[in-house]
């Protein structure tokens, strides 16, 4: 179907069809304004997250033999507090309040047995 100025002029006197051209050509727009938007963001994986991971925290004390291991987020472009989240013999992972003082007795008792494995698999200088 060939459109001439003749019948260009007609489509645009009809106001139905000039109401769907404008549809259409809105829906084209939004369309895409969302394939652009959607090319340009990051990818995201298990590996990365783009929020803050922990929304509730566990205020409670939690039994050590309880706590299977420790992970500590730090804070960064996804979230602007450091983020303490526990593993539990249970299965569960639960975050823990880092300004809790018993947290950070936690996190600091973790640092140091991190910073101790660490200094035991650094090789002796012998002299």
């Amino acid at each position: 179907h060939i459109c001439t100025c003749s019948s260009f002029e007609t489509l645009l006197q009809n106001p139905t069809s000039h109401s769907q051209i404008k549809m259409k050509l809105c829906v084209l727009l939004t369309l895409g304004t969302l394939i652009v938007l959607a090319n340009g963001m990051p990818p995201i994986n298990r590996d990365f997250n783009t929020h803050c991971r922990c929304l509730q925290f566990e205020s409670r004390m939690i039994p050590p033999q309880s706590l299977k291991s420790i992970k500590l987020v730090p804070e960064g472009p996804h979230c602007t507090e450091t983020e303490v989240i526990a593993s539990l013999t249970s299965g569960a992972d639960v975050c823990l309040n880092p300004s809790s003082p018993w947290v950070k007795k936690l996190v600091q008792f973790v640092l140091e047995k991190q910073l101790q494995k660490k200094k035991a698999a650094a090789p002796v200088n012998q002299a």
